[in-house]
């Protein structure tokens, strides 16, 4: 055999004992404390990162002394960057390196201190449920969940339970949009529920009662204190929508479609001044460092549609952004920049490290992106696509998109469906990464499937609701093999009647005897329910396991298992209940004559 050279890099294997045959990650090696973090090989032409960190970027008067910072005589940090540059490891810090085994707690301090990982915890919220987390490509990738009241849908008892519903299914992050109802009292119960940070963006309550044109900067910096004292854990501040990037839009095909952006741009050319946000930045960061509130600066020329995307209003955005960093860093504040929505694939690489280079490493949280236009009612879908290969390139957070994106508002099945996208899309690129131990979940489970051990797939499954119910849609006994290629044709139980083979032999996974698998839970009869396969009598029966297998007399046997029954009745409710492929008798006899 030719000899086969890999394009290896050093990444680590992201099995924490290399278990199985894979020889590992082929992204570039770790590089904690550096630029790179985990990192993908660049490809030809990517922009280089920085070479700057939030360490270029101190507060006057401060000054750097090794591997830490001296601030001014007197100087009370407040921020968890100031608490980092100082040295200082907070519990939060502690409790991310709990949460991320990979890192220990001087890691995650150094990370904060660089500017390339932050921790939304307003001091606010950690009096109540918040368990902190950490954002940044030196952490597992997180995704965020936005949901929110609007004038025409949902209440604050709906929001909450949405919120609930989004933790129940993996959301690291919260977003409350809310548009409409009553927006104070939303916000104050879903920070007072939340044990994940949560984020707004506080244009949109500066506008209820007012038009956007009579916003004045003490409206702004008042409605920016109260959330602050509220307890939201970041906001996304618009400032980089500047007078001199509009002529840039004119002739997009779609316009401005975040709606911060496009508010901001009409109060613009309506002033005839610049961006409030952006002139009055710096009083901003005063009172959003007095909570440590995070700063999640936002993309209001993202694009809205693949031909708008990576055009030069975008690009100049993107510039603006990273000198609100630098200046946000100055103050004291945690940053990460949002990123674009609609990406085609071959472009979303060169997005992620762009970013990289302009904002110095601050963590890039971006919606999608999304690489196609055309499937609204799946851009759960599309955009989870461009989800994973922005995160593999550099992405810390993904912004869900969820099956209404672009056609109404999402209700909780809907911010499952996007919940349960985007943490494919995350894990699928921490792996990809060879973030340590981040493939020990896939081998278990893949230990499990190997041994047959339905109860162990489904317990380690993501939703093993929804696993079970599609288990027991087709076959309602835990055998050794599935309805998909039945007894005969199943390779997985061939392999495992291999002497030679390991596979499905690992300790602690074996399976036992074939049983009837448990009755249906409400949950999975739900499920059921919704894909309409079955008729409610079947469901029924299932729930209640009062099937009955052929020749039994009672309901000690299950169905369609050898173990159970006569091979010719079990064969014969196989031809019955499953697709069975038809070999040829000569295949099975013997090639045909001259071969």
């Amino acid at each position: 055999m030719s000899e086969r050279i890999l394009p290896w890099r050093g990444a680590a294997n992201p099995s924490s004992s290399a278990e199985g045959t894979n020889p590992g990650s082929f992204a570039n090696p770790a590089d904690v404390g550096g630029p790179l973090m985990f990192s993908s090989p660049d490809a030809p032409g990517m922009p280089t990162p920085s070479v700057k960190t939030a360490w270029d970027f101190l507060p006057p008067g401060w000054r750097r002394q090794g591997t830490r910072a001296v601030a001014p005589e007197g100087f009370s940090p407040v921020t968890q960057l100031e608490h980092a540059r100082l040295g200082t490891i907070t519990p939060a810090m502690r409790r991310v390196a709990e949460r991320e085994t990979h890192l220990r707690p001087e890691q995650v301090r150094d990370e904060v201190a660089a500017g390339r990982l932050i921790l939304p915890a307003n001091r606010v919220h950690l009096g109540y449920r918040l368990d902190p987390m950490a954002i940044g490509r030196a952490s597992k990738t997180k995704i965020n969940a936005n949901m929110g009241a609007s004038p025409v849908a949902s209440s604050t008892d709906e929001e909450v339970e949405k919120l609930q519903f989004a933790e129940r299914w993996g959301a690291d992050t919260v977003m409350d949009l809310s548009t409409g109802g009553d927006l104070d009292a939303c916000r104050e119960a879903i920070v007072r529920n939340s044990s994940v940070p949560i984020g707004t963006v506080p244009v949109y309550s500066m506008i209820i009662g007012r038009r956007i044109e009579d916003l004045s900067v003490k409206d702004i910096l008042a409605n920016i204190l109260h959330q602050a004292k509220q307890g939201v854990d970041y906001f996304t501040i618009h400032a980089g929508v500047l007078r001199e990037h509009l002529p840039f839009v004119r002739k997009r095909l779609i316009g401005i479609v975040s709606r911060g952006g496009s508010l901001i741009a009409k109060w613009m050319l309506h002033h005839g001044q610049q961006n409030p946000f952006y002139a009055y930045f710096d009083e901003i960061c005063d009172i959003m460092r007095e909570y440590d509130v995070s700063f999640s600066l936002g993309d209001g020329l993202r694009p809205g549609g693949l031909g708008d995307a990576t055009d030069e209003a975008q690009l100049r955005e993107l510039e603006t952004l990273g000198e609100l960093t630098e200046r946000a860093w100055r103050k004291g504040c945690q940053v990460m920049v949002e990123g674009p929505g609609h990406v085609p694939f071959d472009q979303i690489e060169y997005n992620m490290k762009l970013q990289r280079r302009l904002c110095h490493g601050a963590p890039f949280y971006v919606l999608g992106p999304l690489v196609t236009d055309v499937f609204p009612g799946y851009d759960h879908l599309t955009s989870a696509i461009g989800a994973t290969a922005a995160a593999y390139h550099g992405a810390a957070m993904l912004c869900y998109v969820t099956p209404k994106e672009h056609v109404g508002l999402p209700k909780k099945e809907d911010v499952k469906q996007g919940c349960v996208a985007y943490k494919i899309a995350a894990h699928a690129a921490d792996v990809a990464l060879g973030i340590p131990g981040s493939r020990d979940w896939d081998d278990s489970l893949t230990k499990a499937r190997a041994a047959l051990n339905w109860d162990k797939q489904f317990e380690l499954a993501f939703d093993g609701d929804t696993a079970r119910a599609f288990h027991d849609e087709d076959l309602d006994v835990d055998t050794d093999f599935c309805a998909m290629c039945g007894h005969d044709w199943c390779s997985v139980r061939i392999s495992r009647e291999i002497q030679e083979f390991a596979s499905g032999k690992a300790e602690g996974f074996e399976r036992g005897p074939a049983r009837q698998s448990p009755a249906l839970t409400l949950e999975q009869q739900r499920i059921l329910e919704q894909r309409g396969v079955l008729s409610p009598d079947e469901i029924h029966r299932l729930a209640g396991k009062t099937k009955r297998a052929v020749g039994a007399s009672s309901g000690e046997r299950g169905e369609c298992h050898s173990d159970y029954v006569e091979p010719a009745a079990a064969q014969l409710i196989q031809d019955e209940r499953l697709v069975q492929i038809r070999v040829p008798e000569r295949a099975v006899e013997g090639p045909p004559p001259g071969e």
